[in-house]
């Protein structure tokens, strides 16, 4: 999800996103999940749209399932897979797709995760020198270009039955980290020569969401910025000390903050946040008189009715797990209900602390996406909501453009991304759909994998990178 500045400014947008983008223009060895904020780092270059033109097709390499988007280096992209119990970190040729190197993590046990989950959901970060591997079930590992494993970093296992989202990022000698669970949240900066913790902040406050940091460059240094439930937080790369936060994020965090311009862009959506739809939790003391019937100060699952909101979250809310909620989890999780808000903010940071109130420019409620990030280019933030809707926005003042249908649809676990004019948005069924860049919704072409999709596709010198369930494909326009 990115953003522009000014309308005025259509033409130094591409810049402005690029240099912006995890800083690829001004540091270009160093690449992970959403770097480039999905844009391509030339826009000039042209970019196919026919997928079943076969002459667009560079090679097509059988890759085992994940989810992880394609990291890419030079000759080399790097990927993660999960097959037969056996989690892998995979170094292919940019060239062929030829798998050039294997390494596997060995663990004790497969983290729990959703039905529609993976255990090999993070994306890959590398430095141009190494690479960076995360797997919930494990931890960190480290390995050169070539797939010597340099150091392993053990973190698991989290509290969280629907497993680990968030992907590394690196910048600058430091490897971030962010893991929000049921309990124990923290973010890490790790040193990328030794694998040693530099700093770790423990998030108290943050409940299970799965979103990867995002850098911001300012006068005053670097800042990481995390969001997390029902809040959007800025820490010093160097110390992990808080330096900002703003709240009004939803309960549960999928997407990734974008920065473009001194600008800073975040949408989330979550069941029970949107207006008229809203969940909620009884006070406390009101509970217990409708559902303790033993008295004891705690409520059960078979003293709960069908239709409560909370059976299907008990896990979640059962922080020490003993199948029983006290006060204090019963109303920390009624905070969260309470406070989430479904809606893509615009933020000019500026000052310390609190910044809620302060900084935010605009704000806009419909079409919000679940877990695909929006995507900022040339003045529009695309967004793709579940269902196959697209929402096109302006990046200025939020007014709403023009909503449309999508060919693929059901859900979007994949962000859009975009060039040369075109916004690409790949459905989880397989169906990716291009659309004309612009304040209209005009679709170019579609085309139907046949198999499903949840990594979000890379844009790399001309070609396009797709992985689908059972494969990844490479595509250049002919």
């Amino acid at each position: 999800m990115t953003k522009i500045q000014i309308q005025f400014f259509f033409s130094a947008l591409t810049i402005a996103s690029l240099l912006l983008t995890g800083s690829t223009t001004v540091v270009a060895q160093q690449h992970y999940f959403r770097s480039d904020n999905g844009l391509a780092k030339d826009d000039s270059v042209a970019l196919p749209s026919d997928f079943g033109d076969e002459d667009a097709l560079v090679w097509k390499a059988e890759l085992a399932p994940g989810h992880s988007s394609p990291c890419v280096f030079g000759d080399y992209i790097f990927i993660t897979t999960y097959e037969d119990d056996q989690l892998a970190t995979i170094g292919l040729s940019r060239q062929s797709g030829e798998v050039l190197w294997k390494q596997l993590t060995k663990v004790k046990d497969i983290e729990k995760y959703h039905p529609v989950g993976s255990p090999a959901a993070a994306t890959i970060a590398c430095d141009g020198e190494r690479v960076y591997s995360f797997f919930g079930s494990f931890g960190m590992q480290c390995y050169s270009l070539d797939g010597e494993v340099i150091w392993s970093k053990p973190m698991a296992p989290y509290r969280n039955e629907f497993g680990s989202g968030g992907s590394p990022i690196v910048k600058d000698g430091r490897v971030f980290l962010i893991q929000d669970h049921d309990i124990d949240s923290f973010v890490i900066a790790i040193d990328v020569k030794t694998g040693k913790t530099i700093w770790k902040a423990q998030r108290e406050l943050a409940t299970r969401s799965y979103s990867t940091p995002s850098l911001r460059k300012t006068a005053d240094g670097d800042e990481l910025l995390v969001a997390g439930a029902l809040r959007l937080t800025a820490y010093d790369v160097k110390t992990g000390k808080e330096k900002w936060w703003v709240d009004g994020l939803a309960r549960i965090v999928n997407t990734t903050a974008s920065v473009v311009g001194d600008m800073v862009f975040i949408a989330t959506w979550s069941p029970g946040g949107d207006l008229g739809e809203r969940i909620s939790m009884e006070p406390w003391d009101d509970a217990t008189k409708t559902y303790d019937k033993d008295s004891n100060g705690k409520i059960v699952r078979t003293e709960l009715p069908d239709d409560s909101p909370v059976l299907n979250r008990f896990f979640r809310i059962d922080l020490n797990q003993d199948k029983g909620l006290d006060k204090y989890e019963w109303e920390r999780h009624a905070r969260v209900f309470e406070l989430a808000r479904n809606a893509i903010f615009a933020i000019k940071p500026t000052g310390s602390g609190d910044l809620t109130n302060s900084c935010i420019q605009w704000e806009y409620e419909r079409g919000i996406p679940y877990v695909a990030s929006p995507l900022t280019y040339r003045g529009v933030i695309y967004m793709a909501k579940d269902g196959g809707i697209a929402t096109l926005v302006n990046a200025k003042n939020g007014k709403l453009h023009e909503q449309g249908r999508l060919s693929g649809r059901g859900n979007y676990y994949a962000s859009p991304v975009a060039g040369d004019g075109k916004i690409y948005f790949a459905s989880e069924r397989g169906v990716i759909t291009v659309i004309e860049a612009g304040t209209e919704f005009n679709v170019i072409n579609s085309y139907d994998f046949g198999s499903r999709i949840y990594g979000t596709p890379v844009i790399d010198d001309g070609q396009l990178l797709i992985r689908t369930n059972d494969s990844l494909y490479c595509y250049k326009k002919p």
